[in-house]
């Protein structure tokens, strides 16, 4: 009896050796739960061995439950998902340090000093263009320019702590 579910070759389509190695493995497992005994291992593995079709393949298999095929799927997507959170987190990792390293930098700037302002004078003034003032006016202390990126550090650290307190589970899974 073919079993869709399965998913192996259906009828006379030649099955693979993949599907012989998925087809012992729900085997072995249906072995260990107690549905099959030693013997019956035996003679099944053997006919699926030698199987050459999926009518072949899943006859051995057809009075076992099909619980195997949801169970592969899981770690795989788990593993995925794992990565792409330890991916992520590298990423948000990088992105922070250099949030934090611009917000450090608006926060000591303290503008251009009087010597800098001075030759900034000289070089419009030979250039024609118009003269800035001698005394410009400090800048002050640039809030949007440090707190927003400061705040992004923040926030990309939270999704980091996130990120791995969700994973921490998972690991701890096997």
């Amino acid at each position: 009896m073919d079993r869709p579910i399965r998913d192996y070759p259906s009828g006379e389509l030649r099955v693979s050796d993949a599907d012989r190695d998925r087809a012992l493995a729900e085997l072995s497992e249906a072995f260990q739960a107690g549905r099959i005994t030693a013997d019956e291992l035996d003679q099944r593995s053997g006919q699926v061995l030698s199987a050459r079709t999926g009518r072949e393949l899943t006859a051995p298999l057809a009075d076992l439950p099909c619980d195997r095929a949801p169970a592969m799927r899981a770690p795989a997507l788990e593993r995925a998902h794992r990565v792409f959170a330890a991916r992520l987190a590298f990423a948000a990792g990088a992105a922070a340090f250099c949030c934090a390293t611009v917000a450090v930098g608006h926060a000591l700037n303290h503008g251009p000093s009087r010597q800098q302002l001075e030759q900034l004078r000289q070089m419009t003034a030979r250039l024609g263009l118009p003269v800035p003032p001698a005394n410009l006016p400090s800048p002050g202390f640039d809030w949007v320019g440090t707190i927003t990126p400061g705040t992004v550090a923040v926030l990309l650290v939270v999704l980091i702590m996130y990120l791995r307190a969700r994973r921490a589970p998972a690991s701890g899974r096997g």
